[in-house]
């Protein structure tokens, strides 16, 4: 009797090809395109312990700052359009710099394959712990009176998603935006360190930035720029709207793929975060990093990312950010 080998071998012989193996990343990685410490790294972080189970090996997270995600845009575009190994954070802030040109001019929304989400998120208005301004009225009032006199910084320069926060603030008060004392930072990590040491007074960032914060005694979310109070820990923390200010600012986050990734390592990861969507592990992982649940991958995802780029375009051409 033949040995299986020795069968194996007669039918590639006889012209027979073997069915070939699933695909399985070699060795997976997550790219937050910032420095440490903020919503790309918190994101890249969801998929690292939430996909653990079924990778063969830890992902590996690379931190690749510039750009607020262009320099990582214009990677994934020239070295690794087709690698099927790696995922990039993405976020409604990268939608909106896709949507104003600021990715290049040679880059659109369709040079990437928009893969899954990780979660929502909401804006929030922080200040340090001993800031003079206990409600968001107040820093609203002082901002009225003296727009130059106060001191905001975000991750991004004019016309980012933190921008826009605090523009879209100032406006229901009839401040312009573009005479704010605005600073940008690369990324939330930086932000909080200058609001931290004293270069900015307001932080216009993440709701979920603030998730290690809560207690520390060293920052203070003055409102949350969601549509109604946010669940534990945030429900202490009252809405732009509560205090009078029509603001609402959703952030979803997730990853994408290179553009020219195969549809079969597409597919395995879509259907890894479909997997993760109905598993309580992957919800507690979203809650202890402040997301909040937001479930979609694959097509559907895709769909919803260019829908957000042509929304915000019309949004950038509103304020004046584009043409």
């Amino acid at each position: 009797m033949k040995s299986l080998k020795t069968a194996l071998a007669a039918l590639v012989l006889a012209g027979f090809a073997l069915p070939a193996a699933a695909f399985e990343p070699e060795r997976a990685e997550c790219i937050a395109p910032a420095n440490p410490g903020g919503g790309f790294d918190l994101t890249c972080r969801v998929a690292q312990r939430a996909l653990e189970p079924a990778l063969p090996s830890p992902m590996e997270v690379t931190f690749m700052p510039g750009g607020i995600g262009a320099v990582a845009y214009a990677h994934m575009n020239s070295n690794r359009i087709d690698d099927p190994n790696v995922i990039v954070a993405l976020s409604s802030g990268s939608a909106l710099n896709i949507a104003q040109g600021k990715f290049g001019a040679d880059f659109d929304e369709n040079d990437a394959r928009w893969l899954a989400s990780a979660g929502a998120d909401f804006g929030a208005v922080i200040v340090r712990e001993d800031s003079p301004y206990q409600t968001l009225g107040e820093l609203m009032e002082a901002a009225k009176a003296d727009p130059t006199g106060i001191v905001l910084g975000a991750g991004g320069s004019i016309g980012s998603q933190d921008w826009m926060k605090a523009a879209l603030l100032m406006r229901t008060i009839g401040v312009d935006p573009r005479n704010l004392r605005y600073v940008a930072y690369e990324g939330g990590g930086a932000s909080k360190a200058a609001l931290l040491g004293g270069q900015i007074d307001v932080y216009t960032g993440d709701v979920s930035e603030m998730a290690g914060e809560l207690g520390a005694g060293t920052m203070r979310i003055l409102a949350v720029l969601s549509e109604e109070r946010l669940p534990e820990p945030f429900a202490g923390f009252p809405t732009a709207r509560e205090e009078g200010y029509d603001v609402v600012w959703t952030i979803f986050r997730g990853y994408y793929m290179g553009q020219e990734v195969s549809d079969e390592a597409y597919d395995w990861w879509v259907a890894r975060f479909e997997e993760l969507y109905g598993d309580p592990r992957f919800a507690e992982i979203r809650a202890e990093q402040g997301l909040f649940q937001f479930d979609m991958a694959g097509a559907e995802f895709d769909a919803y990312v260019k829908e957000q780029v042509a929304s915000f375009r019309d949004l950038a051409r509103e304020a004046g950010l584009i043409q």
